[in-house]
C-alpha cells in the first residue's frame, strides 16, 4: 500500500511540473548569452569562457525574446537557421536568406559590445563566432535553441517586408497623352482642330457681310 502511495505522489509531482512547464509566458525575455560569463573566448586557455550549449538549455525561449549578447569585438556574433553552415564553423557558404552575421570581430580589438538580437523565427536556431576560421565556434563557442511561440511576435518585430525595388522606366518611353477635344452639343462626336479654325473662319465672313 505505501509503495501505491509514493508511486501515485511521484506520478502528481511528474504531472505537476509538466504543467507548470508548459504555463504560457507572460512577458517578453532578455535572455543574457552565456549569464555573467557574457560571450568572450578564453585565448590563453584556447576554449569559450563558460559552456553556452549548457547555458541555452537552462533557458526557455520564445518569439519576440531577445538574446543580449555582453562581449567584444574579438569575437562575433552570428545567427543561422541552417544546420549545415552551423556545423561547419563558418558563414562563407551561408545564404542571406537564412544567416545573419552581426557586428563583431573587426580589427579594433578589446572595443566592448553589446549585440541585442530579436528571436524572430520559430523553431531551430543557431549561434557561433567564426573567428580564428572557425576555431572559436569549434572551442565551445556556438549553441543552438529552440524558439518556441509563446505570445508571439510583437507589433515592433512583425512588420511585412519592404515592397522589391522596381526600375523606372526610361524617360524616353515616357509618351505624351494625346490632345482630347471636348464634345460639342448637338453633333454627339469631337470636333478637330481643323474643324474649329473653319467655324471660327466662317464666323468672321459673316460678322463683316453684316457690317458692310
Amino acid at each position: 500500500m505505501a509503495g501505491e502511495t509514493a508511486a501515485f505522489t511521484a506520478v502528481v509531482a511528474l504531472l505537476i511540473t509538466a504543467v507548470a512547464s508548459q504555463t504560457p509566458p507572460t512577458a517578453y525575455t532578455n535572455h543574457t548569452v552565456g549569464g555573467p560569463a557574457g560571450w568572450f573566448f578564453n585565448a590563453t586557455n584556447n576554449i569559450s569562457t563558460t559552456n553556452y550549449s549548457s547555458w541555452a538549455a537552462s533557458q526557455t525561449f520564445n518569439l519576440g525574446d531577445f538574446l543580449i549578447f555582453r562581449t567584444n569585438s574579438n569575437q562575433t556574433v552570428i545567427q543561422t537557421y541552417n544546420f549545415t553552415t552551423f556545423k561547419s564553423c563558418s558563414s562563407d557558404d551561408a545564404s542571406d536568406n537564412d544567416t545573419i552575421h552581426y557586428y563583431g570581430g573587426d580589427s579594433d580589438f578589446n572595443k566592448p559590445l553589446i549585440i541585442p538580437v530579436p528571436l524572430t523565427i520559430k523553431g531551430p536556431n543557431y549561434f557561433f563566432s567564426d573567428v580564428n576560421d572557425g576555431v572559436q565556434c569549434e572551442r565551445g563557442m556556438a549553441f543552438e535553441i529552440q524558439v518556441n511561440t509563446g505570445l508571439g511576435l510583437p507589433p515592433s518585430l512583425n512588420q511585412p517586408p519592404p515592397p522589391p525595388y522596381a526600375t523606372p522606366p526610361d524617360s524616353d518611353s515616357t509618351q505624351t497623352p494625346p490632345l482630347t477635344i471636348p464634345q460639342t452639343k448637338g453633333n454627339g462626336g469631337f470636333k478637330s482642330v481643323a474643324n474649329l479654325r473653319r467655324d471660327f473662319f466662317f464666323m468672321a465672313v459673316m460678322a463683316l457681310l453684316l457690317l458692310c
